[in-house]
């Protein structure tokens, strides 16, 4: 890792960056936006591949940034091709977030799995979003592997929703 990365403060403006379009999300490009949380990132997109997860960088257009979805896909039991988006992942100044958002039909579901007090609370104080839509989001922002257990915890929760 080059001086200017390790160099890099952890004193973060809290701004969301990939905000080009005709900037692909490259090694590279997400190392300087991380600085030293980078290392957690690689950490983190590492093992997504022992929870069958495939991250899929898109800009999306109405947010004006890039953004990975954390897919999960299997066949089903007639053949046919199923995907769920476990998560999503933005990349900010010096962290990056990580937001799951779960059916609010699920929120007590939640209330057995292996998970810390802090993020037991995270689920409960969490609002559901919209009228329609019956989820609530649950965003880690990181920029070390702390929550990574219970992160990769919820993932296999939701990939088991139907």
């Amino acid at each position: 890792m080059n001086e200017k990365l390790k160099n890099k403060a952890m004193i973060s403006t809290k701004q969301q960056l990939l905000r080009s379009p005709d900037i692909q999300p490259t090694s590279e490009v997400i190392a300087e936006a991380l600085g030293a949380a980078y290392n957690s990132y690689l950490k983190f997109v590492n093992r997504l591949e022992n929870h069958d997860i495939h991250l899929e960088w898109r800009y999306y257009t109405d947010g004006k940034a890039w953004l990975a979805k954390g897919i999960h896909r299997w066949t089903g039991i007639r053949g046919g091709q199923n995907e769920t988006t476990a998560f999503w992942l933005s990349i900010w100044d010096c962290f990056f977030k990580v937001t799951i958002y779960v059916p609010e039909k699920a929120r007590a579901d939640t209330s057995s799995l292996p998970i810390g007090d802090e993020v037991k609370q995270m689920i409960d104080d969490s609002k559901q979003m919209g009228k329609k839509l019956k989820f609530f989001p649950l965003v880690f922002e990181l920029s070390s592997d702390e929550k990574f257990e219970e992160i990769y915890t919820l993932v296999e929760f939701k990939k088991k929703l139907k």
